[in-house]
């Protein structure tokens, strides 16, 4: 075949598992196909060259969905917003594809906006525009900064015209490409506990094992241990979220990966200033998702994760495996905060207090939350670690000045310790804080540029910011 997605060494893994587990479905047909996004970044991992793959390949294997079937629409349930809603499911997405990595890994290929499928009801299966191009930057920004994502293969926009209540309507429609470790999700497995299957969550657990924990199939106690790690991976991961100011805005369970990596985050938002009540989903109005509630809400998804589970899983070994959560999560989140500050990623008691008394000093005085790193990254000097007043003050002390001086004091105690090999990657830690951040005013300006104009060269400029500075962990 011409085309080299097309002719991918597609791998059937979760298509063998059988039809219990999804529904074959039909791709919709659209009047047009304007490639706006690829992401070359993402081939070299399918084994394919950028320079080889044109933008009517991308076009013509996701836009037009020629010559691949089958087309998976999976089956899930989850609890939204704390309620158990047995109609869900892919309602307008679907698995396009699995493919073996060229690092070994298995990675899908799942679509959003392609079309209706049975689990629509009574939605037209469709994706705004601006919504796959907020995924697209968030995804990208989340990589960028370190934080264990899903990623956007393509967009297409389709030539048609949606209604929504949430946007000015009517706007422009797109299909978007999803490039993903696995679109399993907790509510797969909730699933199962509602049909009071058993032997169909024991043969997801072996799939999942199988794929995405292989270190883990030799052990007699495999399922305890695959659900530990999980819970660790978790815990990492809305560690991440929280170190670089990711609000995900809809926690619901279904939202959530067996894999622990972040995917279908619609109203995300990031922060500005640290306020841990702040909520991204307009439509939260207790806010039940707020960014301050997420270490608790992944704590609690991971609870309800085990109602299904326990039809293979003893629960105290569940339970054992969650104990761990809140450890984690701790040494993770120290972890990253401390790197913003320049500082070795080393946990400690006197660690935790200077993380602490920062939170604090930037909760009271709404100061930006992104600057103020970026301002230790443009600030610094070796000076920091002998003379205490080297480090600045705040441009507008206000009345939180006292708060500011005690973290100001922890801060200099810790530069002090540090050994002549750590003060030389202080300034290379700083300079992993990212200088443009992904704030929703930026991707209004961006969005407007594109509806009004139809210029996509502010949204291509901000791509290219938010890639220019890309976290790696410093080591010795």
């Amino acid at each position: 075949m011409n085309n080299p997605f097309l002719a991918l060494p597609y791998v059937p893994a979760l298509e063998s598992l059988g039809a219990e587990y999804y529904d074959e479905v039909t791709a919709a047909q659209f009047p047009q196909q304007i490639l706006r996004f690829r992401n070359d970044d993402l081939l070299p991992r399918l084994g394919l060259d950028p320079a080889q793959v044109t933008d009517e390949n991308f076009i013509q294997a996701f836009g037009q969905f020629a010559g691949r079937m089958p087309l998976l629409a999976l089956r899930y349930h989850g609890y939204q917003f704390g309620e158990y809603n047995p109609r869900l499911g892919d309602g307008r997405g679907f698995l396009y594809g699995q493919v073996q990595g060229t690092d070994g890994e298995l990675y899908d290929l799942g679509t959003k906006g392609s079309g209706t499928t049975p689990y629509s009801r009574s939605a037209d299966g469709r994706l705004t525009l601006k919504g796959g191009i907020r995924e697209v930057l968030a995804a990208e920004a989340l990589q960028a900064q370190g934080v264990y994502t899903s990623r956007c293969l393509s967009l297409i926009e389709t030539g048609e015209q949606l209604w929504r209540g949430d946007e000015p309507s009517p706007t422009r429609a797109s299909v978007m490409v999803r490039f993903s470790r696995s679109h399993i999700r907790f509510g797969t497995f909730e699933r199962f506990l509602y049909l009071e299957r058993p032997d169909l969550t024991q043969k997801l657990l072996d799939h999942v094992i199988e794929q995405y924990y292989p270190h883990l199939q030799r052990e007699s106690d495999r399922y305890a241990l695959f659900y530990a790690e999980l819970v660790q991976r978790v815990a990492r991961l809305c560690a991440q979220w929280m170190a670089v100011g990711f609000c995900h805005g809809v926690l619901n369970t279904d939202n959530m990966s067996v894999t622990g990596e972040s995917f279908d985050y619609g109203p995300y938002a990031f922060i500005t200033h640290y306020d841990p009540t702040f909520t991204a989903a307009y439509f939260d109005h207790y806010r039940r998702y707020c960014f301050g509630n997420q270490p608790g809400i992944c704590h609690l998804n991971l609870e309800l994760l085990q109602r299904p589970l326990a039809l293979v899983i003893p629960q105290a070994e569940m339970e054992s495996g969650l104990a761990d959560f809140a450890e984690t999560y701790t040494r993770a989140y120290q972890a990253r905060m401390l790197e913003k500050m320049g500082l070795p990623p080393e946990p400690s008691p006197q660690a935790e207090e200077l993380c602490m008394s920062l939170l604090r000093w930037l909760e009271e005085s709404k100061q930006d939350y992104h600057e103020f790193f970026v301002d230790l990254s443009e600030n610094f000097s070796p000076a920091w670690f002998t003379d205490i007043d080297r480090i600045p003050d705040p441009t507008q002390p206000g009345p939180f000045l006292t708060l500011f001086m005690n973290w100001k004091t922890r801060y200099h105690q810790q530069l002090m310790k540090l050994s002549i090999p750590d003060r030389h990657l202080v300034p290379h830690r700083l300079k992993q804080n990212p200088t443009t951040v992904l704030v929703r005013p930026q991707i209004e300006a961006i969005w407007e540029a594109i509806s009004q104009q139809d210029d996509w060269e502010p949204f291509y400029d901000l791509l290219n910011r938010l890639r220019a500075i890309v976290y790696a962990p410093l080591k010795l």
